[in-house]
């Protein structure tokens, strides 16, 4: 079978489940865009700029499984790299597809625009392998083998890959033969031998644990995961990278773990754990409560997507997804071992908010009740953040946060790649003012394809987050104080269907609750606070912060 370049893309992407690219027109990547448009079951969502589309195409493969991205090259490639580095940090599969300069001006080094005009056309290639798993640039002759190549990739390693595209191949005819199905399998007999590791280890512990990070949600492995854990009565926690990919209900959910920032008592049961099935685990300063877990040496299990160390011993060969099912193959017989025993977090009522004054306290309760069962939630690094990884998500909701690259304006745009990947389900957005006036260009592009989502701008006039580490009156901690509610009609939102509110005290506040409850599309509600009012867990990390990276235990004051 024969076609053209474009249609093969198309077609491969397609077959592996791409039914959106984010991106920005631009003059090299014209002629594939006309062919997205004529091509049935792939949309284009034009962004306002190439990071954002980034993060979009970041915020859809979370909840789909796979993203891709489209811009033009050099300006567009270095705009969005930032928050591909950040979907390679996260473990996040996002193809990248950068149109770029025809092949006779590469061949002939043309001094052309977007590039440094000195006839290198290998620069901005060097940048993307840094941060990809896989990396090539299309040639008529070896087009469909290194497509094939880099989609294996994305879905093999399940981090972003980078596709160069030149302007002139386009419509090049190639033999297209039939997509190969992706398959990595175990070696069999490394197989059984890493179960009966795992099998040994929970046969010998008086007090199991398994530590669920990234990983889980990389390579589909929930439903493996609860097996295990309710068929052998083995508590479970997860790393904030991890919350809401596992069941947050019954009597073996522990809890996030953090080290000493996690839930209360979670760090005293992993810690007192002598066989820790940890799964896909990297302990990152800001997931560990900076490096502050206690695990007992020798507890960890440490099962990666393609190894296993157990014992002092490394098992190369097997993935985890075959692990998994061998461990449970092999433990079917066998009861379990272990009463659960887990301690769970105290969730104490609080006080009445409406006998507190106004404040963040009020208001991320008021917040959390809010939530629904099913909700998608974006948190934006911050007060945000911290504030949902302390909540208690009502079930079946999903989590969409960036604790490990923790680029602040990530969680808007990425919340726009989740609605148009789940349009169904009811999305709510928190994000402080610093973010937002990041990225605040995508509340357009929400708006414009009447996205299902009430945001919530919290305004305390500038990065909090910062204040809480040093400079809490500086000035290069403030940000100009927009007129957040005006910014839909702005933007071009159709005024009788966008709800715009603020809030400065309870009594507004539950008003505007009430109305968002019972609004269909995008509400937008600011909030206000003032500089230094924050989620209490965000002070305890500004000190840890600060400690790790200045060696100070009190900030400077002026």
């Amino acid at each position: 079978m024969r076609g053209s370049i474009g249609s093969m893309l198309l077609d491969r992407l397609r077959h592996i489940g791409v039914s959106r690219i984010y991106g920005v027109p631009g003059d090299y990547n014209l002629e594939f865009l006309e062919l997205i448009e004529r091509t049935a079951g792939i949309e284009f969502i034009g962004t306002c700029n190439e990071l954002n589309a980034a993060y979009a195409a970041d915020g859809d493969a979370r909840m789909t499984g796979i993203g891709a991205v489209l811009v033009t090259y050099g300006v567009g490639d270095l705009s969005a790299l930032s928050a591909v580095a950040g979907a390679a940090a996260e473990g996040v599969p996002v193809v990248v597809i950068s149109g770029m300069p025809p092949l006779h001006a590469v061949h002939s080094r043309a001094l052309v625009h977007h590039t440094l005009a000195d006839g290198d056309y290998d620069n901005v290639m060097a940048c993307y392998r840094q941060f990809t798993a896989a990396s090539t640039r299309l040639q008529p002759a070896t087009a469909v083998v290194e497509t094939d190549r880099l989609l294996h990739a994305v879905q093999t390693l399940q981090r972003p890959v980078y596709i160069q595209f030149p302007s002139d191949i386009c419509y090049v005819d190639v033999d297209v033969p039939p997509p190969s199905p992706v398959s990595v399998t175990s070696d069999p007999g490394l197989l059984a031998q890493a179960a009966q590791w795992i099998v040994q280890r929970l046969a010998q512990a008086r007090q199991p644990v398994v530590l669920v990070d990234a990983m889980v949600r990389q390579y589909g492995l929930h439903d493996r995961v609860v097996r295990l854990c309710t068929q052998h009565g083995i508590p479970y926690a997860a790393l904030s990278t991890a919350r809401t990919l596992l069941p947050e209900t019954g009597p073996l959910w522990l809890g996030q773990y953090g080290g000493q920032a996690s839930a209360p008592g979670v760090a005293d049961y992993v810690s007192g754990a002598d066989c820790v099935i940890g799964l896909g685990v990297r302990f990152v300063d800001s997931t560990s409560g900076y490096f502050s877990q206690n695990l007992q040496p020798g507890a960890l299990v440490d099962i990666q997507p393609f190894s296993l160390n157990c014992d002092g011993r490394n098992m190369q060969g097997i993935t985890a997804a075959d692990l998994l099912d061998a461990a449970e193959q092999a433990l079917k017989d066998t009861p379990p071992a272990h009463p659960a025993r887990p301690v769970q977090p105290d969730h104490a009522v609080p006080a009445s908010p409406d006998a507190r004054p106004w404040g963040q306290a009020v208001f991320w309760q008021r917040a959390e009740a809010f939530l629904r069962p099913g909700d998608i939630v974006g948190a934006d690094n911050g007060s945000s953040m911290v504030a949902m990884l302390h909540a208690r998500l009502p079930a079946g909701c999903s989590l969409l946060v960036q604790p490990v690259w923790a680029a602040i304006g990530y969680s808007l745009p990425a919340s726009l790649g989740a609605c148009l990947a789940m349009p169904d389900r009811r999305h709510v957005l928190f994000i402080g003012d610093g973010s937002f006036q990041m990225t605040a260009q995508e509340l357009s592009t929400l708006l414009r394809h009447r996205c299902n989502i009430t945001i919530f701008l919290v305004n305390n006039g500038g990065y909090t987050i910062e204040r809480m580490i040093l400079g809490p009156q500086a000035v290069y901690n403030d940000v100009a104080n927009w007129n957040y509610a005006d910014l839909p009609a702005a933007m071009g939102g159709d005024m009788a269907a966008v709800l715009s509110l603020k809030a400065n005290d309870v009594s507004t506040l539950d008003k505007a609750l009430a109305q968002a409850e019972q609004h269909e599309g995008l509400a937008f509600i600011e909030v206000g606070f003032a500089p230094m009012d924050a989620p209490a867990g965000l002070a305890v990390m500004g000190q840890a912060v600060r400690r790790y990276d200045y060696g100070l235990e009190t900030p400077e004051l002026p």
